[in-house]
């Protein structure tokens, strides 16, 4: 047994200990399916402690050692696929998994023309069969980059085989194309000026050299003795790198919860409090109008008392998603009470035109809603003003449009219990349209 091998495996172990440990407190299926690599990765050194083996078993030991090191380079270019759930993309998976093993254990068998060429088939058919296979359903430029890179593969160990020593060329040219894909696709996948992305890209980008610089100096620099750690130091460096990036997500994932309504996930009142006050300074400094809208549910509670807390949960995450898919991407739907909801109209605005978009929220919610296969009507109430003819601060339009929003409420319950008769203007106008019901069946 090789047992300058074992500090290798114990550093890989306890990277793969703290990356556990990571993954652990912001588990995603990206972190998992890196988990699964670093273990592969561990498998990789573990089977080369068994390389001095003689005749079968060593042989054994180094195949899988390469194809487990190959398999590992597989995962973590797939958990950076944004497509991943594709149906394709896993058959993609399967073929490139069976290509590399297949063509790994033909150029160990022995360095001829035949296992090359063997090789060079498998490699580059494999991909472009499955990316042509499914062109029609699904295409993106990510999977042709791996066909691409794939039939590189095939063409280079095809000009290397009347070379004697083109088997191990053919090998870490395997190698290299698995990690140039890695670092091709974190860098599609993670463009973003983090420490956690630079070092992750940089550490594939340079364990993908290795495979080039080592036979390169090798070749021409034979008397020059690099130690081994030395090229597995970019699998440590994507390790770390990887754990910047599981600990900026968490720092990312924190900040979102902090800023937005874990149910709806819309902005929450200190996040909604923020945009309110640089739309008014906008408004302020241009010289415009801005609205706040305030919507509030007619007989909410009823719901979750007849018919649960879940349904009223439902309840809630579907108006915020007809909100939102109803206002304009400079406005801001926020989530600021139990039942209640606010509407930031930026921009140049004016009163006609915010209290249009008042009305066209409350017909959203006259159309029957399926929640738990029950099916729910439930009207809305809103109070609107617009800055700066009804209010000239925050404060003052946050009252303004809560006070007109219930008294707007009280009149479309003695409507609707026929002790108020309709009358115009723009409160009775709103509070006609506020005239919600609620039916439960």
């Amino acid at each position: 047994m090789d047992w300058s091998r074992l500090p290798d495996i114990l550093a890989v172990g306890l990277l793969a200990l703290a990356f556990a440990s990571v993954a652990r407190q912001n588990y995603t299926r990206s972190s998992g399916i890196w988990l699964t690599g670093w273990l592969v990765i561990l498998l990789h050194f573990a089977a080369f402690l068994f390389l001095p083996a003689p005749r079968m078993w060593g042989q054994a030991a180094s195949f899988i050692g390469i194809t487990s090191l190959a398999w590992a380079g597989l995962l973590f270019m797939w958990a950076a696929v944004p497509y991943r759930q594709e149906k394709s993309t896993r058959w993609m998976l399967r073929v490139l998994f069976a290509s590399n093993a297949i063509a790994i254990g033909a150029l160990q068998v022995g360095n001829s023309a035949w296992a090359m060429r063997c090789a060079a088939i498998l490699l580059g058919v494999g991909p472009l069969a499955v990316a042509l296979g499914f062109m029609r359903r699904f295409r993106h430029r990510l999977r042709w980059s791996v066909v691409i890179l794939y039939l590189g593969l095939a063409i280079f160990i095809l000009a290397m085989q009347r070379r004697p020593d083109g088997a191990d060329l053919a090998l870490n040219a395997i190698l290299f194309t698995v990690y140039w894909g890695c670092t091709v696709h974190f860098w599609f996948m993670y463009r973003r000026a983090t420490a956690g992305a630079f070092i992750t890209i940089s550490g594939f980008l340079l364990w993908a050299l290795v495979f080039v610089v080592a036979p390169l100096m090798a070749a021409y620099f034979p008397a020059v003795h690099v130690e081994s750690e030395v090229w597995n130091l970019p699998k440590f460096v994507v390790g770390i790198g990887m754990i910047l990036l599981l600990l900026e997500e968490q720092i990312e994932h924190n900040k979102h919860l902090a800023l937005h309504d874990v149910l709806t996930g819309l902005p929450n009142r200190r996040l909604f409090q923020d945009r309110l006050s640089l739309t008014l300074e906008r408004a302020r400094r241009t010289g415009t109008r801005a609205a706040l809208l305030v919507l509030d549910l007619d007989r909410f509670k009823q719901v979750n008392d007849t018919m649960g807390h879940h349904v009223g949960d439902l309840l809630l995450q579907h108006v915020a998603k007809l909100f939102r898919g109803r206002v304009r991407r400079s406005d801001t739907v926020a989530r600021t009470g139990g039942d209640e909801f606010s509407v930031i109209l930026d921009g140049p605005t004016h009163a006609a035109e915010a209290l249009h978009v008042g009305r066209t929220l409350q017909e959203l919610l006259k159309d029957p809603m399926v929640l738990e296969d029950r099916q729910v009507t439930i009207g809305a109430s809103f109070g609107m003003a617009v800055f700066p003819d009804d209010a000239a601060d925050m404060e003052a339009l946050c009252i303004m449009s809560d006070l007109r929003m219930y008294e707007n409420k009280r009149r479309a319950e003695l409507i609707r219990d026929g002790g108020l008769n309709e009358e115009t203007g723009f409160g009775n106008a709103s509070a006609r349209q506020g005239a919600g019901r609620i039916e439960l069946q």
